[in-house]
């Protein structure tokens, strides 16, 4: 097969992949936004079916001898992006055994009714044998996958943050870890800088006030809507349906308004992905960390601003009848105190929680820890980072679905995207003097704009680590841009510095 033959199967290969992947997609938004609940049992046969065609695909020969008959004979930067991402996901799809794969599904079925039950009932021991034949049979995934001399926790990272190691990691989140420490000793028995505004809220003016928000930010309605779910989203079916949803509570206004703008900067990163590039193999995001960026770029650096909040406060008042001020909306949105929910954590205490989850996932399976005593080493944790200590498993170890899915990795996205944002704010203020004077007149085009050139035009063809370099300028130091932006603006409220 020559290269130009080669390519031309294996875009028409990827191309059918896609499409499979967008059907799935728009059945999982569906089951989560639309469907009365008597479709369960159905729409899971639905999805299963879908998954096995894309299995099927991944494993046809004609993609394996496209990829070959490429490799090293790459003629653009496009071809060779799209030979390493495809690379990197036919591995995963055609190495596993198909044994191996069927158990860790049927693992991950039966662990999940399994932990909403434990954590109900607050029993980790009932639920350690499932935990502990998920982290098996992950093992048995990794040995698989591993390349010679790799650290094993490299292939978890890679489905999640390709580009991203553990070499990297761990002295970036030690780092983090304690310079966040510092901060919280320094505002130690300091007063909270506001009250945040007090319900109840009607339900109906507080979406109306979320619908006009989300378009003034640049997502395009007539390439996407919003939605309400329990758990918000953002789910990308193709070029011109990207879809996001939100959840109002009638308590308290901020963590709808903060959930609405968070999946706002997901939907403008994939409404931002070039056209040209979908089903390439190189025009998907590139990776989690980044995808992260971009909401936590909108959700705190923007959002979460005195600027912000200066532009915001009259929108409120005028959907909710309220009569907040731009200082006491600042105020209220940025308090800081440890927690044991990592949901409902502060923006500086939230990155706490993710150090801690990537430090026992790196125990965990370098068999630093068995998991019959994760429990116990979560407490302890918790309590020496954070100050404060778990009453039962519900708000300790079995908090998050991640582990009884098997979603070993993931968790470093989280704080990537803190880190990977704090630098792209830095980049733009030089790069746009007027930023934070257009966001406090609700102008965020110019915002948008550079982001689109410097970030999601970019789509896979650089790794994310890459991608977030080149718009900044060249290397740079994520945990020292991130941790000035905490003590200018959390400090600063607290009337503490350096």
């Amino acid at each position: 097969m020559t290269p130009t033959a080669a390519w031309t199967e294996l875009q028409t290969r990827l191309a059918e992949i896609n499409t499979i992947s967008q059907i799935a997609s728009n059945l999982s938004w569906d089951q989560q936004v639309m469907m009365p609940t008597g479709g369960g049992a159905d729409r899971g046969k639905q999805l299963s079916m879908l998954s096995g065609m894309s299995h099927a695909r991944w494993n046809e020969p004609g993609l394996a001898e496209a990829l070959d008959a490429l490799s090293g004979n790459e003629a653009s930067d496009l071809q060779r992006a799209a030979v390493r991402n495809t690379k990197r996901q036919h591995k995963r799809s055609t190495a596993m055994p198909k044994e191996l794969v069927q158990a860790m599904s049927e693992a991950r079925s039966a662990a999940f009714p399994a932990w909403a039950a434990a954590k109900e009932s607050q029993d980790y021991p009932g639920f350690v044998p499932h935990l502990e034949k998920l982290v098996a049979l992950t093992r048995e995934e990794v040995a698989v996958l591993q390349e010679p001399g790799q650290d094993p926790y490299d292939v978890l990272l890679e489905p999640y943050d390709p580009g991203s190691t553990s070499a990297s990691l761990d002295p970036m989140f030690e780092r983090l870890g304690t310079e966040l420490s510092s901060f919280l000793q320094a505002i130690q028995g300091k007063p909270a800088p506001g009250e945040r505004p007090k319900g109840p809220f009607a339900i109906a003016p507080q979406q109306a006030l979320h619908e006009s928000l989300v378009p003034a930010l640049g997502y395009d309605m007539e390439r996407g809507r919003l939605d309400e779910s329990e758990h918000p989203f953002t789910i990308g079916m193709g070029y011109g349906d990207t879809r996001i949803t939100t959840h109002y509570y009638e308590n308290d206004l901020l963590p709808g308004l903060g959930g609405t703008i968070h999946e706002t900067g997901h939907g403008l990163y994939e409404q931002g992905l070039p056209k040209e590039l979908r089903g390439t193999g190189a025009g998907q995001a590139a990776g989690m960390g980044l995808h992260e960026s971009q909401s936590r770029f909108w959700e705190n650096f923007i959002g979460r601003s005195r600027q912000f909040s200066e532009w915001l406060a009259p929108q409120i008042n005028a959907h909710m009848g309220t009569s907040l001020t731009g200082p006491g909306l600042y105020a209220a949105s940025n308090g800081v105190k440890p927690s044991l929910i990592r949901i409902f954590a502060d923006e500086v205490t939230y990155n706490l929680h993710i150090v801690i989850r990537y430090q026992l996932e790196r125990q965990l399976f370098s068999g630093q820890i068995e998991v019959s005593h994760l429990d116990q080493a979560w407490a302890d944790a918790y309590e020496q980072k954070l100050g404060v200590r778990p009453a039962h498993v519900g708000e300790g170890v079995l908090q998050d679905v991640h582990w009884p899915q098997a979603y070993y990795g993931y968790f470093p996205s989280y704080t990537l995207g803190n880190l990977y944002a704090s630098s792209l704010v830095k980049a733009l203020e030089k790069a746009r003097p007027q930023m934070w004077a257009e966001v406090q007149k609700g102008e965020f085009a110019g915002i948008l704009s550079w982001l689109r050139e410097n970030v999601h035009q970019k789509a896979h063809l650089m790794d994310a680590p890459d991608i977030v370099n080149a718009a900044c300028g060249g290397q740079q130091d994520h945990v020292a841009d991130f941790v000035d932006h905490i003590w200018a603006r959390h400090g600063a409220l607290y009337g503490v510095s350096r």
